[in-house]
């Protein structure tokens, strides 16, 4: 690796970020502009089932809503994503097949990472030997917290490699864990330079989850290295985000932070499959005026 010094991360300046949001939060976007963003927001979602008890015909219902949302209302777009555990990876590519819904799928012994470099790889290999897409990694964070930056490195570096030309790699940080902005800050430049095509907040099985503040970080750190580099790397907010009116503000964040180029599900997603329903709630009363009943959406 080249000899990078992560310990020399900016520092953030908490009350600058609080102060961004919540003149963020306190915009409103209205009528065409607000249905432009929940297209663009529906788009973007990666819908996910990480359980224990995920069972193939739970799979299968995932994949058909993940294409078929223009049946529930006319002209929709599709969603990016559907997020399985690798076993699932063969399944969901066949339910999937001549769409353009992508099949990502999470490793390197997820949620929490504890596991050897060969468990991770092999977790990696059964995912990508079976036609996904994407790979959503989790980072060590024990070996960040001991400040072996190096070994976090290395590890993306390894798992980016082993994903092959066809595969792209989300790096999560598990922003949750990390303990503050710094430290968030810290994590992403690392996955960056290792070579992740995205950085991710969370697995979604930690709380705190994504969260606005958190997100702008991480937009701010993709921004600044974009500025050294020219390369594009993407970002996904993954759990916590359940309403249109939250995904809407994180849109205008991206927008003010990084511009147009980063508002298409290329470049930004959300990891959050109830979202999916509250957008499609919203989509109904902006085009009927009256809200549908939850019931008249499917829960998968």
């Amino acid at each position: 690796m080249k000899n990078y010094n992560f310990s020399n991360s900016p520092t953030i300046d908490q009350v600058g970020v609080e102060d961004r949001i919540s003149r963020i939060t306190a915009r409103s976007i209205k009528k065409e502009a607000k249905m432009q963003g929940l297209m663009m927001a529906l788009n973007m979602i990666d819908l996910t089932t990480l359980e224990g008890a995920d069972t193939d015909d739970k799979v299968k219902q995932l994949c058909y809503k993940a294409h078929h949302l223009h049946d529930e209302i006319l002209g929709l777009p599709t969603t990016a994503a559907v997020c399985v555990y690798p076993n699932f990876v063969k399944l969901a590519v066949q339910e999937l097949k001549g769409t353009n819904v992508k099949v990502a799928s999470v490793a390197t012994a997820f949620p929490s990472g504890q596991s050897s470099a060969e468990v991770k790889l092999l977790d990696v290999k059964i995912a990508v030997d079976n036609g996904a897409h994407e790979v959503d990694m989790v980072i060590s964070r024990g070996k960040f917290h001991s400040g072996d930056y190096n070994f976090v490195f290395d590890e993306i570096a390894m798992i980016k490699e082993a994903c092959g030309k066809d595969a792209r790699l989300k790096v999560i940080l598990e922003t949750g864990e990390l303990g503050g902005l710094d430290k968030v800050r810290q994590a992403s430049d690392i996955a960056m330079y290792a070579g992740a095509d995205f950085i991710k907040t969370s697995t979604g099985k930690i709380n705190p989850a994504a969260t606005l503040p958190v997100t702008l970080v991480m937009l701010e750190a993709i921004r600044d290295y974009y500025y050294e580099t020219g390369i594009i790397i993407g970002m996904k907010p993954a759990g916590g985000i359940s309403n249109a009116k939250l995904a809407l503000q994180y849109l205008l964040m991206v927008k003010e932070t990084l511009g147009g180029k980063w508002l298409t599900n290329e470049y930004f997603r959300f990891g959050a499959s109830s979202l999916a329903n509250d957008v499609l709630m919203q989509i109904a009363k902006q085009n009927s005026g009256i809200y549908q009943s939850g019931d008249y959406f499917s829960k998968v």
